[in-house]
């Protein structure tokens, strides 16, 4: 399984394209959205200030990016190219196979994290506790494993055509109701009273509360943990599927 973990982590660093679009792209809307906000001016709705709350928002989706961008499609062209079905004549387990997918994507996605990170603390002089950096990373970083579940899903939910314009409206559906990309205050109150229970919501949520210096909201958690365990079911549920066809 080691071998393959280092397969997969290969690949993922020669995707230019990729590299681009989950390490540099998510530091480059930071720079857009946040490049010449007031830094003293606070978010309607929060107590954070748009640097502040863009930040996490940003590393948040440069996280997501790498997981379900870089797992989704990949796994529905391997399982079309009979890569996967190669791996099963070996002794490598099933769960080791999306294990590695998983660690490969986890691996990526902490650059892109850094960056972010970098980027807001130079360009836009954010200023947090040593504890709140290193709590953030951790947070982001993990919280990231509940969309590398449903990227691991949505590969074995589509062939090799279908599963980028899947992935492309999941993708976008969630940045953008779940508040990655702008502030979720500024959405109707009917759509905030929605969107508050999508898995990106509470991923950056997670976020926001360290940069506050609070506990996370225990619903927030709840979304997390309930998602995570729904896209990994359905992920197993979907490759014991695909097994049986094969």
């Amino acid at each position: 399984m080691n071998s393959l973990i280092k397969l997969e982590l290969t690949r993922a660093l020669r995707g230019r394209k990729f590299l681009f679009f989950s390490v540099i792209y998510p530091s480059v809307l930071f720079l857009i959205i946040a490049g010449n906000a007031d830094s003293t001016t606070k978010v309607p709705g929060s107590a954070l200030t748009l640097p502040t709350y863009m930040m996490v928002s940003m590393a948040s989706f440069g996280a997501l990016t790498a997981v379900l961008m870089g797992n989704s499609e990949r796994i529905a062209k391997e399982r079309e190219g009979g890569w996967v079905r190669q791996l099963r004549l070996t002794t490598l387990p099933g769960r080791g196979y999306v294990l590695a997918k998983t660690a490969s994507a986890a691996v990526v996605s902490l650059p892109s994290i850094v960056i972010v990170f970098a980027v807001a603390a130079i360009v836009k002089d954010v200023r947090l506790d040593a504890w709140q950096w290193l709590a953030l990373t951790g947070a982001i970083w993990a919280g990231s494993l509940v969309f590398a579940a449903l990227g691991v899903a949505l590969g074995y939910l589509a062939s090799g055509d279908a599963v980028r314009p899947i992935t492309m409206i999941t993708y976008f559906g969630l940045s953008m109701l779940g508040g990655l990309w702008m502030p979720t205050t500024t959405f109707p109150g009917w759509l905030q009273d929605i969107v508050k229970w999508l898995p990106t919501h509470a991923y950056a949520a997670l976020g926001q509360a360290i940069e506050q210096s609070r506990a996370p909201h225990v619903q927030d958690l709840v979304v997390l943990v309930a998602s995570f365990a729904l896209f990994a079911g359905g992920a197993a549920w979907l490759y014991r599927k695909d097994t049986l066809k094969a």
